[in-house]
């Protein structure tokens, strides 16, 4: 009864548009989207030193933490409610609240890394990925960044450099091959879409 979408794709490739779009579309109650930025591990403050800096890897899978995200799913999908961790960006560090999500009959769990763990793609009953081209990437990264997260270009520059495209090449485009839909050109691409909720509806 409960259906789980996972949605990859590169960093600023329009994953949570697509998400939100998916929902839109569907137009049912009970649809619940999780990010995968709210699981991002709790780091020492060694670690803290290394993000002030743009030097701490967020585009690895041992950012995530996995074990977490994986008894989230169980549990939504199984109906019951669950807590999310709220993270900020701008110090990098989890809140003390966290929000609570009710069960769902749709779920949809977005993340750079959503098919990176074995685990967790046996939860996901559909796996999508959003392929955005990287210049695309690059440019949206560097405006969301600077705008709400409060970056400079350097930084955003160096950290694109360091971590997130060899991320993107190791980790989030060979997992390309794992999905069930590709969506070329990201949230313009309504045809894809259109498809998506036609399949989640028969399921449901």
């Amino acid at each position: 009864p409960f259906s789980l979408a996972g949605l990859g794709g590169g960093s600023a490739s329009g994953k949570t548009t697509v998400a939100t779009m998916i929902i839109e579309a569907l137009d049912v109650p009970w649809v619940v989207l999780l990010s995968m930025d709210s699981f991002y591990k709790v780091l020492t403050k060694q670690q803290q030193e290394q993000a002030a800096s743009n030097d701490f890897n967020f585009d690895h899978p041992d950012a995530f933490d996995f074990d977490l995200i994986i008894a989230t799913l169980k549990k939504l999908k199984q109906g019951k409610s669950v807590k999310i961790p709220i993270y900020d960006f701008t110090t990098h560090s989890r809140k003390k609240e966290w929000k609570t999500l009710y069960g769902a009959n749709v779920i949809i769990f977005e993340g750079i890394m959503a098919f990176a763990d074995k685990e967790l793609l046996k939860l996901l009953d559909l796996k999508i990925f959003v392929d955005t081209d990287s210049d695309i990437r690059l440019v949206r990264r560097l405006r969301r960044d600077i705008s709400e997260r409060g970056r400079d270009i350097e930084g955003v520059i160096k950290q694109y450099n360091k971590f997130v495209k060899p991320a993107f090449d190791q980790y989030i485009q060979p997992t390309m091959r794992l999905a069930d839909i590709v969506v070329p050109r990201g949230s313009g691409n309504t045809v894809a879409i259109e498809l998506i909720v036609q399949h989640v509806h028969s399921q449901l």
